[in-house]
């Protein structure tokens, strides 16, 4: 038995419990505690990750546990957040929203077989998603209550399905040398973001509005992706 293992499978099996416990609190209405135990896998997503590659214990049993905790709190977590934020409004339309877990699990395996995705991602990554719709969410549930906003939300989340796998390429902090520029600007426009939603939500009273930053900063993550897609095809 591989003793290094324990540690990187440990904190993978945490994301998961994070992602069974964000669906839990989505079926009970707690919109915020399921970002943030989103917010926690997604922690415990990137440390099982780093501590595999420093105890240089990498192993394929591990590489599919990572994706099966993956499709649970970046997958079914958000989808369950957006289906019962909107299905007071919408009834069983709202079920739309778990095509989400399912272009999220299909986005998973993609990634497990496609040797382009070393450093960087062909399609939205699964926890940029989850962490965009967690935070829409984290609004008054109030707002779902106007059907044109409830459908508007539907046709964002297959918009989302859309990006989860389309050819489309998006950086990742692991390409820091080569994309350091444009990752440091994302940073940058992130603290941006994050302040003003800060100050905001300090004067209000309201963490919601804190919460809300991180679906902020994901549309300036994709809007600074497209960006650079565009420029890199107008400079060919």
């Amino acid at each position: 038995m591989n003793y290094k293992r324990i540690i990187p499978d440990g904190l993978t099996s945490c994301n998961l419990i994070c992602g069974a416990l964000a669906t839990y609190m989505a079926t009970q209405g707690e919109f915020q505690w399921a970002f943030i135990l989103i917010l926690a896998g997604a922690f415990f997503d990137f440390f099982d990750g780093l501590s595999s590659r420093v105890l240089k214990a990498p192993s394929p049993i591990g590489i599919q546990l990572d994706s099966l905790a993956d499709d649970i709190t970046f997958g079914l977590a958000p989808s369950m957040i957006l289906f019962c934020f909107v299905k007071p409004t919408l009834g069983w339309w709202a079920g739309i929203a778990l095509l989400m877990a399912a272009f999220s699990a299909l986005r998973l395996a993609k990634f497990n077989v496609d040797e382009r995705q070393h450093d960087s991602f062909i399609g939205l990554a699964t926890p940029a998603n989850a962490i965009f719709w967690g935070g829409l969410c984290c609004m008054p549930v109030q707002v779902a209550s106007h059907t044109w906003f409830a459908w508007t939300l539907i046709g964002l989340s297959l918009l989302s399905c859309y990006l989860l796998n389309a050819e489309i390429p998006f950086f990742s902090f692991k390409a820091f040398k080569r994309e350091k520029t444009l990752i440091i600007s994302f940073l940058a426009g992130c603290l941006i973001l994050i302040g003003y939603c800060a100050v905001k939500a300090i004067a209000a009273g309201k963490i919601s509005l804190l919460l809300f930053s991180g679906t902020a900063c994901i549309v300036w993550y994709v809007a600074l992706n497209l960006l650079m897609v565009v420029k890199s095809k107008m400079n060919k």
